[in-house]
């Protein structure tokens, strides 16, 4: 079964353009505007032999690397595109093109799991980000699709399965939908329909005859989760160790950082713990100057050792300046608060 939504989104949000380099925003848009001329004309070599002149002087320039992964997609060269949306996601965690289109490279290459997994990060930055929600229905489409055929190569008399699998075929080959232009600013939030209220129709004004009284076991009623005790909820101890994780990270302490983590830390990608260990040592030391600032703190006790924590979260490093929303789910180990839970946006 083919998945022709899965689309490739081609240029970038208007925070891409905020992370550019030091040269005049003219020299770069100029520069840039001729690569992409270039790939709309299908001279994916001459774009690349300009991408590459560009990004010699602004190794890091997210515009330059976004166009350079489309480049080598469009040559058929999917591992090294791979690598440079792998690459963009590390550097620009907070943006949600490069995940979709390492997405759709993982779909091209049937490795659906992976293709879910950055589908799902690209929703985590970006929760009104439309095609990325539509790129994971054809993926779960597609993981489904498998699953009964694997049912039906272990039960051939499975008809409900055999029925299911009919039905998303059906789905994607009569009503096919061609990948998506090129882009040039980011998808706008998709609007939520609200239902209109609905009539109650009128009782009927015959009185039906009461059926004949019968004793009835009464039904249990479900208790509400216990609420912890206000003397065990300190919101100022909560708060303190999330003070205490950023102050670790603005002074470069990779290890007091890290510290500030639970053994059972559900890592953002899935990743092994010591990969993602490894990346936010590189992370955190690279930068000469780190500031990241803790605004509006809203804290809620889910119970009496858990608790989540919301906040405006302000990045600053001398290469990067990015504001976020952050939700941390913490757990109480002794008498400490560790990060169980990560996630960025809202």
């Amino acid at each position: 079964m083919n998945l022709p939504s899965v689309r490739l989104t081609a240029l970038v949000s208007a925070l891409i353009f905020a992370l550019c380099s030091t040269a005049p925003a003219s020299a770069q848009s100029d520069e840039l505007q001729e690569v992409n001329q270039l790939i709309k004309q299908n001279q994916y070599d001459r774009a690349l032999d300009r991408v590459n002149a560009y990004l010699a002087s602004r190794p890091k320039d997210a515009r330059g690397r976004f166009l350079k992964g489309l480049i080598l997609t469009e040559q058929n060269k999917p591992n090294d595109a791979i690598k440079v949306f792998t690459e963009l996601t590390q550097d620009f965690p907070e943006l949600p093109e490069p995940y979709n289109n390492l997405a759709v490279l993982y779909a091209s290459q049937g490795q659906y799991d992976k293709a879910r997994s950055a589908l799902e990060m690209a929703i985590r930055t970006h929760p009104s980000y439309a095609t990325a929600h539509e790129n994971l229905g054809d993926i779960y489409a597609k993981l489904a699709s498998q699953a009964y055929d694997k049912a039906l190569q272990l039960d051939r008399g499975n008809m409900t399965a055999q029925t299911k699998l009919n039905l998303i075929k059906e789905l994607f080959s009569s009503s096919p939908r061609p990948p998506k232009a090129a882009a040039t600013k980011p998808e706008p939030a998709t609007k939520v329909a609200t239902a209109a209220p609905v009539t109650k129709p009128a009782p009927s004004p015959q009185t039906p005859t009461p059926a004949p009284a019968t004793a009835k076991a009464p039904e249990p009623v479900a208790k509400p989760a216990p609420v912890p005790p206000a003397a065990t909820r300190n919101p100022d101890e909560v708060l303190k160790a999330v003070n205490g994780w950023a102050k670790a990270w603005s002074e470069n302490d990779a290890a007091g950082y890290l510290a500030h983590y639970a053994a059972d830390f559900q890592t953002p990608k899935g990743e092994a713990r010591g990969d993602w260990e490894a990346q936010r040592k590189a992370r955190i030391a690279k930068p000469r100057k780190i500031q990241v600032g803790i605004e509006s703190p809203k804290i809620v006790f889910n119970d009496i050792n858990r608790v989540t924590v919301t906040f405006r979260q302000h990045y600053r490093s001398d290469k990067l300046k990015v504001s976020s929303t952050k939700t941390l789910v913490l757990v109480k180990a002794g008498d400490q608060w560790l990060i169980q839970q990560e996630k960025v946006g809202s």
